[in-house]
């Protein structure tokens, strides 16, 4: 039976004179992605050579199908039969799922509680046949270890391994039939309360501006984080392009991480986290100054080229020599919402600046706005006095 797309391909010398003749073949199949794609080979003697050629490909196609079409059926005969599913099995699909969608930083910090906390304890038992008794005695095994400096693990840092824990459960439920979560209900490791947030006063962090004065990269650094609040694995990313200085804004749409060594530029903390902030005057022309006096940078390149290390020994540095309380990096964070609080800005207009969610600042941070509960007290008062009638 003659194939239709075998062609015949005749080559010819300058004068037209016929020089060469060979065949090829030319056609559209369907992969096994299910996208139809066109295939050409040239260069046989014979018709018939490009025809074997041909059926040899398109068979060896279908086989490639079949095997894809058993490894799926092979897969969810895994999925819907659990009961000899060890943990250990469970974790390689919880991360098969989850390593594309969540940032890699937090990967990275995921993986360590789940391969040193979680793997040597439930790793080879049967994930279906993990009892609530179990969990009770991998909690006394986790409360009898300790750090490498030999102290013992604080009770949110527990209380965070405990919750990796039930969302490796969940997903079992969820997707592999698991019949139950054994974890669930069952974190009773003590949390302490939240730290009192360190931040400075607009006067501590003038005190301290002036000591850090003599290295500019230092001093412009902390200006970014002081008079715009951003987080500094954003302030790290921060490059020329992300600079309007006519219209006075920043935009922050990247986070510089180091993992394992190597430098990342990953998507901010989380989608509110992409934001563009608008600058003050004077810090608009420090950092136009700045980049401008930054030799041959290009627009993608990063303006702060250190690392959080280096801001932390400057921080320390600085606070020495202007004679201020100590106080982290972030806290300049906690310095520029507590600066907003005291100039009567509200919670929502104060988070959408920082790139946070409203419930979560309000949670964090509604200390710092004591005025917001006076308004509403007066505002009510209003109400009363009016009748009802607030006009």
């Amino acid at each position: 039976m003659k194939v239709q797309n075998v062609y015949r391909y005749i080559k010819k010398t300058k004068d037209g004179a016929e020089q060469k003749t060979t065949w090829y073949c030319s056609f559209t199949y369907i992969d096994i992605d299910g996208k139809k794609k066109k295939k050409t080979k040239r260069g046989f003697k014979r018709a018939t050579d490009a025809e074997e050629w041909q059926n040899n490909f398109l068979k060896e196609i279908e086989r490639q199908k079949e095997l894809a079409l058993n490894e799926t059926e092979q897969n969810e005969t895994e999925q819907t039969s659990c009961d000899d599913m060890t943990f250990a099995k469970l974790v390689e699909h919880y991360r098969e799922d989850n390593s594309k969608v969540i940032r890699e930083h937090t990967w990275h910090t995921k993986n360590a509680v789940i391969d040193k906390k979680l793997l040597p304890f439930f790793g080879e038992m049967k994930a279906a046949k993990i009892t609530k008794k179990d969990i009770l005695d991998w909690r006394k095994w986790l409360q009898n270890s300790q750090t490498k400096q030999g102290k013992d693990y604080s009770g949110n840092y527990l209380h965070t391994i405990h919750n990796q824990l039930s969302a490796i459960f969940n997903f079992g439920v969820k997707y592999y039939d698991l019949p139950q979560n054994p974890a669930s209900g069952e974190n009773k490791f003590k949390r302490k309360s939240p730290k009192k947030k360190m931040f400075w006063t607009k006067d501590e962090y003038f005190k301290f501006r002036e000591a850090i004065m003599d290295k500019p990269r230092s001093f412009y650094a902390f200006e970014m984080l002081y008079w715009c609040g951003i987080r500094v694995g954003e302030l790290l990313a921060l490059k020329p392009n992300d600079f309007d200085f006519e219209n006075k804004t920043v935009r922050i749409d990247e986070s510089y991480q180091k993992i394992n060594g190597k430098e990342l530029l990953t998507d901010p903390k989380t989608t509110k986290s992409m934001r563009t902030v608008s600058m003050p005057d004077e810090l608009c022309e420090e950092m136009k100054e700045y980049i401008a006096h930054i030799y041959k940078i290009e627009h993608d390149q990063r303006i702060f080229d250190f690392t959080k290390h280096f801001l932390h020994h400057e921080m320390e540095r600085g606070c020495k020599a202007a004679d201020v309380k100590k106080i982290p990096v972030h806290g300049l964070r906690h310095s520029h919402v507590s600066l907003l609080a005291s100039m009567g800005w509200d919670i929502v207009s104060v988070a959408e600046r920082m790139g946070h969610e409203s419930i979560d600042i309000t949670y964090e941070y509604a200390h710092m706005f004591p005025n917001t509960q006076k308004k509403i007290a007066e505002e009510l008062n209003k109400l009363i006095k009016g009748g009802g009638n607030n006009e």
